[in-house]
């Protein structure tokens, strides 16, 4: 059975080059499931800084959707698996979504549920390590707007979903790791 390792913090804690290290200790052969899209320059950057740090013999999928699929191909052939992030891959499900979808709260919640669980289950199912980023988002003041405050909840849930599988968790602040599980 698979294992998870949960990386958490928030935006530039070093919780992604902590799991990088991670990886590069446990790790022999490593798959690395990238979730983000580049649909500024911001993100191209920051999709850059991420290639630039890693090493060309690991196996990179990029799985904005249907990463479990991504989970399962990369367990063939890695013992290690990188998944950074979680949740980047809940935003990429919340803005595939029109208006009318994001004022079904419910059904949301159904789906991050769902997606966590195949995330879960694909893990599980293998022999793999996967060690998941995900970000803290619920720390700071209460979004304005209804789109941030349902990715705020919907995060939140997640991580508390992914920690419960866990078997070992890891919070990041100022770029130290604090293992909290």
């Amino acid at each position: 059975m698979g294992k998870i390792i949960l990386v958490t913090g928030g935006a530039r804690s070093g919780k992604s080059a902590y799991a990088e290290e991670l990886v590069e200790r446990i790790g022999h052969r490593i798959a690395y499931i990238a979730t983000a899209q580049a649909f500024d320059e911001e993100m191209r950057h920051r999709i850059l800084l991420h290639q630039a740090r890693r090493p060309a013999s690991w196996q990179t999928l990029e799985a904005p959707f249907h990463a479990e699929k991504a989970i399962e191909r990369a367990a063939e052939q890695a013992d290690t698996i990188l998944f950074d992030c979680l949740t980047v891959y809940l935003s990429n499900m919340l803005c595939n979504k029109t208006e009318e979808q994001l004022q079904d709260e419910e059904a949301c919640y159904q789906e991050m549920e769902e997606l966590v669980q195949l995330l879960i289950e694909a893990v599980r199912s293998s022999e793999a390590t996967a060690v998941f980023v995900t970000n803290e988002v619920g720390a700071g003041i209460v979004p304005e707007n209804h789109l941030a405050r349902l990715y705020r909840d919907l995060a939140g849930l997640a991580n508390q979903r992914a920690a419960a599988y866990a078997s070992e968790v890891y919070a990041v602040l100022c770029g130290i790791p604090v293992r909290i599980k």
